[in-house]
């Protein structure tokens, strides 16, 4: 296994969590997420700090911590702030 370090990717979200069963959410959905390497959710500064595989990408992590019912208020991928608007499938 990969390590924040190692891993290609890094991909930062603010998200609104009130209680330990909203960051345990988070946590459920990260933790069976193919390509995640190592994470970290935080209520207390109420973000997600995912380390991905090259294959994971931003919008899909971002989609789906976001069918929670989570608010996702900013994003970063890769150090550089990123839309946390999801595009309308076609």
């Amino acid at each position: 296994m990969a390590t924040a370090q190692t891993s290609p990717h890094h991909y930062k979200f603010n998200i609104t969590m009130t209680c330990s069963g909203c960051s345990g959410a988070i946590d459920r959905v990260l933790k069976k997420l193919q390509g995640v390497d190592t994470y970290n959710v935080s209520l207390e500064n109420q973000t997600a700090d995912v380390y991905a595989q090259e294959g994971l990408t931003y919008e899909t992590v971002l989609e789906k911590i976001k069918k929670t019912g989570k608010e996702v208020k900013k994003g970063w991928k890769d150090e550089s702030e990123a839309s946390v608007s999801i595009p309308p499938t076609t």
